[in-house]
């Protein structure tokens, strides 16, 4: 039987020995791309060529692309590890044809690759063929009809409708008819009893499609039309799981050596065993062999975990694997980075950079699980309280609300509060969660949603070209340009033919300037990369869409950035010169105002360090080092040191910045100085903590750097003439803090006495409200902590009570509500329940705490009496 890592390297040797020229995986992590966050298809890295924008160095190509998808049709992330055969991130073996070659050969390889390679007995094998749509004035596709009956008998060629077999890269761009081949993993007995025919397409686990070959004949205009592609192209897809599962005999992806090694050491590090069932715990053996995957690349490719984006994604996705074995396999400690290194050893030759991060994508998933098994522990308490609520109001379920609050946050999925539910004899109003959770998806939506036209083409076979490294400004012309809406507000995107306008990449900002039509003058607000596109932003369209146009860059703001971007890379070396090399670029943004560097490095700098990393970068600065700049092979730049980005996309030739060989050597498309010296002097502002194992520089040099030490040394003056000039000023300084904390003792033991006083006050004010104590009051105290100082007083001295207690400081309302943990149980009250319910509206505030103490601060003071009126009557 064959490895799957022989089986993708068959692959690969059988389109290498087609003239296919065999390219990397691009990164699972996009950027220049508004319109994705993960490359989520073979096809991704190749759009450029798909639509025009970029003519590939080789008309043949073949890779193994790493994908991720968590939405769309079965990629519903609450599904994944449910089924055999869908996943987060996964493999995608694919062949392209960029106008070279189409239907007759692309389908003839496809079946001798599978047939006579792979040796898949062809009576398993069916394919499907676009039918036809009479409503697109689409025909039957007869050519891949006829190309498929040289190969297999007619009644295994099925007809498919547009759903099936009409491939559209999104609502606009690229599209074309597809010819899917599906195989029959059934028994022979089942095959007899049910002809694999009737179940093509039928979502059936044994009958599945295993190739898709795109055949991409038109581009998709915003108004649905369809126009011809100047050159047809082919772009295929196999997903690499699903083959392996049909070559390895298995019946479920998870059962092949992609997936059985972590498994194999999930089952050794929880002591459980996996039985190959569809009961939750195997369920979360399977979520935990997927989701690692998803987790580790997208790391690996330099995208953290994070609350917005694309870190918000994979946050989810780790959270599902942290619910599963908390829940199911019942570990309650950090697990998931522990298959860190298995993973990186099974991935080794093919995906390395796994391999070379390992021990940091460990650390920022370590961290990632503690994070969040403590955000579990506070939802199974919250979840406590919701099931005591229900039961004392004597409903039989969960509040569709509450349940979504459980998922949104503490990260609950719905399955998970109902199983709690249902060991509570409670039910769960599933409409009313998924209502709620529509009403985030549509709050996200319109939050992002941008209205694209279509491009206006006025010059068809131009190409935009960047000549921003050499000048900055130069005469072109218009070539293409559409109108977007984003938030309301519209925006024209102008193409230039030629542009010296530096597109926002690599962590450094778009550039600004005019652009000049003829007289009339456009300022461009910023400089986007689209796809291969350099997309100038601007206000308005101008008159003359014919009009040559001067386009001129901003100069004094590029300058300002082209300094910071060169202090980076100095800065860059110096961190691996005095940390180590284990320090690795994580993120950077450069503009005119200064830089910002993340780095790989597990433990705040010293302040020795910062001064040693500082002192080395001025070094060089003065040394006044000429910067050299090179295009060179890729292979031959990594071979001389030059330093590659984990996550960035590189061609055949790259671009590499040299500040002297044995200092600083990398690949970057950014814009640099000539000489060190041009950056005059270099500081660092400030040094902290990003994520797990990343640390964030802030720093200035240029002017930025000049003006920073001028601001420090004025406020130094102003500090000396607030002290009356003292002759030695630390001291000074030294001498009026220990005034001050002083001073604050005697005050804090004054406000404790004063506190005393007035807790004996009041004291003699509680009454008895149906059994239980109240106590109601406006006091004076000099902040809001005094007045939860005076509850935790109140708390030694009461029983069964509720106390609110109410001040108006310095013209500003603040509240403390104190329940007695048994008063809250038995009568279903919450502190923050009632300040956000009762007090929040009369006080035109807001607050919070927790379920027994809760605090609010408000703009309005005149309604404290009716504040204590109302918390009042929630127990008469």
């Amino acid at each position: 039987m064959m490895t799957s890592a022989e089986i993708r390297q068959q692959f690969l040797n059988f389109f290498a020995s087609k003239q296919h020229q065999i390219v990397p995986s691009a990164p699972i992590v996009v950027k220049n791309d508004p319109t994705l966050l993960f490359t989520n298809a073979g096809m991704n890295q190749f759009k450029d060529f798909f639509l025009g924008n970029k003519k590939p160095a080789s008309p043949r190509v073949a890779d193994t692309q790493k994908c991720l998808r968590v939405s769309g049709k079965h990629n519903d992330l609450e599904e994944v590890g449910v089924d055999t055969y869908h996943h987060t991130m996964f493999e995608m073996l694919g062949n392209w044809s960029f106008g070279d070659y189409f239907k007759k050969e692309a389908i003839a390889w496809s079946w001798e690759l599978l047939t006579e390679i792979y040796k898949i007995d062809k009576d398993r094998l069916y394919v499907t063929v676009f039918e036809g749509d009479s409503q697109e004035g689409l025909p039957k596709d007869d050519e891949a009809f006829a190309e498929w009956e040289k190969h297999i008998t007619r009644e295994r060629i099925l007809l498919g409708n547009k759903k099936d077999n009409f491939w559209e890269m999104g609502d606009t761009g690229p599209c074309g008819p597809c010819s899917e081949i599906h195989v029959d993993c059934r028994s022979d007995e089942e095959r007899k009893a049910v002809a694999g025919s009737t179940l093509v397409n039928k979502d059936h686990p044994q009958v599945i499609e295993i190739w898709n070959n795109v055949f991409m004949q038109f581009n998709r205009l915003k108004d649905g039309s369809l126009q011809p592609l100047p050159a047809k192209h082919v772009d295929t897809g196999m997903g690499f799981e699903r083959l392996v599962r049909v070559l390895q005999q298995k019946q479920s992806n998870y059962d092949t050596d992609v997936f059985t090694g972590t498994i194999a050491a999930t089952q050794k590090i929880t002591g459980q065993q996996y039985h190959f069932s569809d009961d939750k715990k195997d369920i979360a053996f399977r979520v935990l062999a997927d989701h690692i995957r998803a987790i580790a690349f997208t790391i690996a490719d330099g995208q953290l975990p994070s609350n917005t984006g694309a870190g918000y994604v994979i946050r989810r996705i780790l959270r599902r694997a942290v619910r599963y074995y908390y829940s199911y396999l019942d570990y309650k400690q950090p697990l998931l980075f522990q298959l860190i290194p298995i993973l990186a050893k099974q991935f080794a030759t093919v995906f390395p950079e796994l391999q070379q991060q390992v021990g940091f994508i460990g650390k920022v998933v370590k961290e990632e699980e503690e994070a969040f098994l403590r955000t579990l522990e506070k939802g199974l308490k919250r979840i406590d309280d919701i099931i005591g609520n229900a039961n004392l109001n004597k409903t039989k379920s969960i509040e569709g609300k509450a349940a979504f609050e459980l998922f949104d946050t503490f990260g609950f999925p719905v399955d998970l509060t109902r199983l709690i539910a249902t060991e509570n004899k409670l039910g769960v109003d599933e409409a009313g969660f998924e209502a709620e959770m529509q009403q985030q998806k549509n709050r996200s939506r319109a939050a992002t949603a941008v209205d694209t036209e279509d491009w206006v083409i006025l010059h068809e076979d131009a190409l935009s070209e960047f000549v921003g490294y050499d000048t900055l400004e130069i005469r072109s012309r218009l070539i293409r340009y559409r109108k977007v809406k984003a938030k309301g507000k519209e925006l024209v995107q102008l193409v230039l033919e030629a542009t010296p306008f530096y597109a926002e990449s690599g962590g450094q900002v778009g550039d600004t300037g005019v652009l000049d039509f003829e007289g009339e003058r456009i300022e461009v607000i910023d400089t986007k990369k689209e796809n291969n596109l350099t997309i100038h932003l601007t206000e308005k369209l101008p008159g003359n869409t014919q009009a040559s146009v001067i386009a001129a860059v901003n100069r004094p703001r590029r300058h300002a950035t082209t300094i910071h971007h060169s202090a980076t890379h100095l800065l860059h070396a110096a961190l691996r010169s005095v940390l180590g090399t284990h320090v690795a670029q994580k993120g950077s943004l450069v503009n005119e105002e200064g830089l910002r560097f993340d780095f790989s490095h597990f433990a705040k700098l010293s302040e020795e360090e910062i001064v040693h990393i500082e002192r080395l970068v001025n070094e060089k600065i003065r040394t006044n080092i000429p910067v050299h700049i090179k295009e060179m092979n890729r292979d031959e730049a990594i071979a001389m040191g030059a330093m590659a980005l984990f996550g960035e996309k590189y061609g055949d030739t790259v671009r590499v910045v040299i500040i002297d060989p044995a200092y600083s050597v990398e690949l970057c498309g950014g814009t640099h100085v000539g000489n060190t010296g041009e950056l005059g002097f270099f500081k660092i502002k400030h040094e902290s903590a990003v994520a797990a194992g990343v640390r964030r520089i802030e720093a200035v040099s240029g002017t930025a750097a000049e003006q920073l030490v001028l601001d420090q040394f004025e406020q130094l003056r102003q500090v000396r003439e607030s002290l009356k000039h003292p002759k030695e000023l630390l001291k000074a300084v030294d001498a009026l803090v220990s005034d001050n904390n002083e001073l604050r003792k005697q005050v804090e033991s004054l406000e404790a006495k004063q506190l005393i006083v007035i807790k004996q006050e009041l004291l003699k004010q509680v009454e008895s409200v149906n059994g239980n104590a109240f106590l109601g009051a406006i006091v004076e105290v000099g902040n809001a902590d005094g007045l939860k100082k005076l509850c935790f007083e109140l708390k030694k001295e009461l029983n069964n009570y509720l106390v609110v207690l109410a001040a108006n400081i310095d013209g500003k309302a603040q509240v403390a509500i104190l329940i007695d943990e048994s008063l809250s149980t038995s009568r279903g009250l919450e502190a923050p329940k009632i300040i956000k319910e009762q007090v929040a509206p009369l006080i035109k505030g807001g607050g919070g705490g927790q379920k027994t103490l809760a605090t609010a601060g408000g703009q309005d003071a005149g309604n404290l009496l009716q504040v204590i009126a109302k918390v009042k009557a929630l127990i008469e």
